[in-house]
C-alpha cells in the first residue's frame, strides 16, 4: 500500500495546514495515508455506541478502514484528519466514483471524537473538504445520516444544505434495527469555503 494518496492534478489547497477552532484550540490536518489504518480504528473504537449504530462503514472493523484506504488510493476517496499533539481529533471524507452515472456526486462524511466536540471542528473539516470539491469536478455534495444526528443534520443546514428525501427504514444499525435515512444535498458552487 502506498502512504501517499492519489490527488487531483489541479488541487491547489496545500496540505498540512493549520485550523484554528473555537476557544483558542488549533489543529493540524493532513491528508490519510495507508500509513493511518491503525490509527483510524483505534479513532472509531473509542467512539460513543451511539455514534457506532450509525456509520456508514463499521471502520472499527480493520478490513473496512483498509477498503478505505484502496478507495484513497484509488482516487475516489479524499480524506482529511484532523490531529492535535499526536491524537486523531476527527477526519472529514470526501466519496466519490468516477465511472457511475453519479460521477459528478461527493458523499461527504464528517466524524469528530467526543473529547473534540463543541469547537467547530467537524464545520471546519467540512468547509476544508468543500474547497477542494470543485477541484474534483464534482457539482453536488450528498449527506445521509439518520434523523436521530441532529449536529450533524444542523451542520449541513448551515452550510446551505437541503432536504431531498426521507426513506423510511433505509438504514440498519449495529444492533438490526431499523431507522430511517435523510438526504441531503447542496450545489458545491453554493458551498462556504475555507480561508486560504
Amino acid at each position: 500500500m502506498s502512504d501517499v494518496p492519489i490527488l487531483p492534478s489541479n488541487l491547489k489547497r496545500s496540505y498540512p495546514r493549520v485550523l484554528r477552532l473555537d476557544r483558542g484550540v488549533e489543529v493540524a490536518v493532513r491528508w490519510m495515508t495507508s500509513l493511518d489504518v491503525h490509527r483510524i480504528v483505534a479513532f472509531a473504537r473509542a467512539l460513543p455506541e451511539r455514534d457506532l449504530q450509525f456509520l456508514r462503514v463499521d471502520i472499527t472493523r480493520m478490513l473496512a478502514v483498509m477498503l478505505w484506504v484502496q478507495n484513497i488510493n484509488a482516487g475516489k476517496t479524499m480524506t482529511l484528519l484532523a490531529e492535535k499533539n499526536g491524537e486523531l481529533a476527527g477526519y472529514a471524507s470526501l466519496h466519490n466514483d468516477q465511472v457511475s452515472w453519479q460521477r459528478h456526486l461527493g458523499e461527504l462524511r464528517v466524524q469528530v471524537g467526543a473529547p473534540w466536540r463543541g469547537l467547530g471542528l467537524g464545520q471546519a473539516l467540512a468547509r476544508e473538504i468543500f474547497a477542494v470539491a470543485p477541484e474534483m469536478g464534482l457539482k453536488k455534495i450528498v449527506g445521509q445520516m439518520p434523523p436521530g444526528q441532529t449536529q450533524a443534520i444542523s451542520l449541513l443546514e448551515r452550510a446551505g444544505f437541503k432536504q431531498e428525501a426521507v426513506l423510511h427504514g433505509f438504514v440498519i444499525d449495529r444492533t438490526g434495527h431499523t431507522s430511517d435515512l435523510v438526504v441531503m444535498t447542496c450545489d458545491v458552487d453554493a458551498l462556504p469555503r475555507a480561508p486560504d
